[in-house]
C-alpha cells in the first residue's frame, strides 16, 4: 500500500512513513493511492469476530507489507483489551431503525481512544524497528489531546506536546490532559480557538528546519493512520445489523470531519452505506456546505459541544481531493483560496458528488439541551451534547427500512455542566477518574504566536534529552 499527498508535491510513502510523518511535506494530507475493498463474502466471514480481531482485518490492507498480520492482530488485542465494555463499542437501540454506538468505553471516555490506543502501539513498534525518536505535536478541541496523551505517556521514544484553546474545553477534558504526570508529556493552553491551535500545528510542520530538528509527527486526524483505525467500528456496527445483505446509514457528530470520513472510507471499501449525516453545532460550516455549497469561515463560537467548535475541518481536504477526481492541483488551488479568503470554491459538479452520500444537520445549544431531555424522558438514555446532536441528526434524516446508527462520541460525565443544565444531574466519573478534580494540573500558557509555541515545544524536547 502506497500513499500520495492530496496536493501532489510530496513523496509517495508506505504506511510506516505516513504514520511517522503525519502531515505531507507539501502541506497536504496523505491518502491511499487506491482503496482496498472487501467482497460481500469477506464481510460475511467477519460477522461475530471480537472487535480487536475485526479491527486487524480491516486495518491490515492499509498497512500492507509494513507489518505482518499477526503482529497487527497482537497490537489490536492489546489496544482494546483495556476497554471497560466486553464489546468494546456496544450498540443500544433507541427506536425503530435507530441505534447508537457507544465509542466511549476506552481510558479517556471518548471516541478518540478507539484510534489512539492502537496508534500509540503502532508508533512504539515502528520507532523501535527504525531506532528513531519523534516529537508528536497535536491540537485538540477537547478529546484528542487526552486520548493522545493516554496513548503516548511514558513511551521511551516519544515526546508529546498538545495545544488546546484556553478556556474552551470542558474542565474534565482539560484536566484529563493537564493532570498526567509523565516526563514526556507537555500541554500548552493557547490564547485562541481550536482553529488557531490547528493552524499552529500545521505551521510547525511547514517550518522545515523546526520540523527536522524536532523530528515532528502528528496524531491528529491529519495522520492517515488515525482515520484507518476508525474504520473498523463502522464495519462492526453494520455487520451487527445485517450488512452486507442490508444497507445501513450513519449519523456522526463531527467538527474536524475525520470521524465521518472513516465511515466514507468504509463505504469505499464495499460496506453498503446508504448515506452519512453530518451533525454540527452552531459552528456549522459543514452543514452549510452540504446545504448550499457555502464553505465559508465564520467566527468560532463556544458551545455546549466544544469538541465541535471548529470552522476549518482539516479532513475535508481528503474528501475534496476525491470529489475533484483526485486532482492534486485543483485540490491545492482550492485549499490556497480557502486559506487566503476564508471561502472555498467547490465546483457544483463536485459539490453534488458530496451530496450524493452526505447530508448536513445543525443543532444550537438550546435545541441540544432539549434533545438531551427528550431522549432521556423517552428512553432513559443519557447522551452527552455531542452524541445528542448525532442522535438528533439521525432522527432528522431517517431512511425508511434502513437502520441508522448515531455515533455516541463521549461519556456524559465529560460534560457535567451541560448535563446538569439539561437534566438537573451531574453524571459521576468512573472510579478510575473519581479524583480527577483533586489532581494537580501542569500546563503552559502561550499567545497565538508560532515563535512562542515553538519555543515551548523545543524546551520540552531539550529537557527530555538532557
Amino acid at each position: 500500500m502506497q500513499y500520495v499527498s492530496t496536493r501532489g508535491q510530496a513523496p509517495t510513502l508506505g504506511f510506516s512513513g505516513v504514520l511517522l510523518a503525519g502531515l505531507a511535506d507539501d502541506g497536504g494530507l496523505y491518502v491511499p493511492d487506491s482503496f482496498p475493498t472487501f467482497s460481500p463474502d469477506e464481510f460475511r466471514a467477519m460477522r461475530g469476530l471480537p472487535y480487536a480481531d475485526l479491527a486487524a482485518r480491516i486495518v491490515h490492507p492499509f498497512v500492507g507489507a509494513d507489518l505482518p498480520f499477526e503482529t497487527l492482530l497482537a497490537l489490536c488485542r492489546d489496544a482494546y483489551g483495556s476497554f471497560t465494555h466486553p464489546a468494546v463499542a456496544p450498540m443500544v437501540q433507541l427506536g425503530p431503525d435507530l441505534w447508537t454506538m457507544e465509542l466511549f468505553h476506552g481510558p479517556t471516555l471518548a471516541f478518540k481512544d478507539m484510534a489512539m490506543q492502537l496508534l500509540g502501539r503502532l508508533f512504539d513498534h515502528f520507532l523501535a524497528q527504525q531506532d528513531r525518536r519523534v516529537t508528536i505535536v497535536g491540537a485538540t478541541s477537547g478529546d484528542t489531546g487526552s486520548a493522545a496523551i493516554e496513548a503516548c505517556a511514558n513511551r521511551d521514544r516519544i515526546d508529546i506536546v498538545i495545544l488546546h484553546p484556553k478556556g474552551r474545553t470542558s474542565e474534565v477534558q482539560r484536566r484529563q490532559m493537564t493532570t498526567v504526570r509523565a516526563r514526556n508529556v507537555a500541554n500548552i493552553a493557547v490564547e485562541g480557538t481550536f482553529d488557531d491551535c490547528q493552524d499552529l500545528v500545521k505551521a510547525m510542520f511547514a517550518d522545515a528546519p523546526f520540523r527536522r530538528d524536532m523530528h515532528l509527527s502528528a496524531v491528529n486526524s491529519i495522520n492517515w493512520a488515525r482515520v484507518a483505525a476508525q474504520v473498523p467500528y463502522y464495519v462492526y456496527a453494520a455487520l451487527a445489523l445485517g450488512a452486507p445483505d442490508r444497507q445501513v446509514a450513519f449519523a456522526v457528530p463531527t467538527g474536524n470531519f475525520g470521524n465521518i470520513l472513516a465511515a466514507w472510507v468504509a463505504r469505499r471499501m464495499g460496506l453498503p452505506v446508504a448515506k452519512l449525516v453530518v451533525g454540527s453545532n452552531r459552528n456549522d460550516i459543514l452543514a452549510r456546505f452540504l446545504a448550499s455549497n457555502d464553505m465559508s469561515v465564520q467566527g468560532v463560537e463556544p458551545s455546549l459541544s466544544p469538541s465541535m467548535d471548529i470552522q476549518v475541518s482539516s479532513n475535508f481536504e481528503r474528501l475534496l481531493f476525491e470529489i475533484l477526481d483526485r486532482d492534486p492541483a485543483a485540490t491545492a488551488a482550492a485549499m490556497a483560496g480557502f486559506r487566503a479568503t476564508g471561502r472555498m470554491i467547490v465546483p457544483d459538479v463536485a459539490w453534488q458528488r458530496a451530496r450524493d452520500t452526505f447530508q448536513g444537520f445543525r443543532l444550537d445549544d438550546a435545541a441540544t439541551l432539549a434533545e438531551i431531555r427528550a431522549l432521556y424522558g423517552a428512553t432513559g438514555y443519557m447522551a452527552d451534547p455531542h452524541s445528542a446532536i448525532g442522535i438528533a441528526a439521525a432522527r432528522a434524516h431517517p431512511s425508511p427500512g434502513v437502520p441508522t446508527v448515531a455515533m455516541a462520541t463521549a461519556h456524559p460525565a465529560k460534560f457535567p455542566d451541560a448535563m446538569e443544565m439539561a437534566l438537573g444531574v451531574r453524571p459521576p466519573l468512573p472510579p478510575r477518574l473519581a479524583d480527577l478534580y483533586e489532581r494537580p494540573e501542569t500546563y503552559a500558557t502561550a499567545p497565538n504566536d508560532l515563535a512562542a509555541v515553538e519555543a515551548e515545544v523545543r524546551a520540552t524536547v531539550l529537557r527530555n534529552a538532557a
